[in-house]
């Protein structure tokens, strides 16, 4: 049986929202901090993200939340997070949502 790796993403991407930067209000996926979600065939899951800054306090506890909740949706075997600062995170990676959310419009 194939996976449905677009349905996987998007309960992925469903699982992300409910995570928060501790120092915003506004959950990663919005705040842009979501890089990419590769879901190989095999339910491996590959996921790219970058903190707010490199001293942000967060840094240690976000990409343990981001796996713990990657490895709970169904079909998904075994979970890589993977923290890049490339490219440096901006506000404008926000999406509408969070920049309303955090009055930068």
């Amino acid at each position: 049986m194939s996976l449905n790796k677009e349905a996987i993403k998007e309960e992925i991407i469903e699982k992300m929202k409910t995570v928060f930067d501790p120092e915003l209000p506004v959950n990663i996926y919005e705040l842009g901090l979501i890089y990419r979600i590769d879901v190989n065939d095999n339910g491996y899951v590959q996921v790219t993200m970058t903190l707010t800054a490199p001293s942000c306090p967060a840094a240690q506890s976000l990409p343990v939340e981001v796996d713990q909740k990657t490895r709970e949706v169904e079909g998904v075997t075994d979970v890589n997070v993977m923290i890049t600062w490339t490219p440096s995170w901006n506000k404008s990676m926000m999406s509408e949502a969070a920049a309303l959310e955090l009055g930068f419009m």
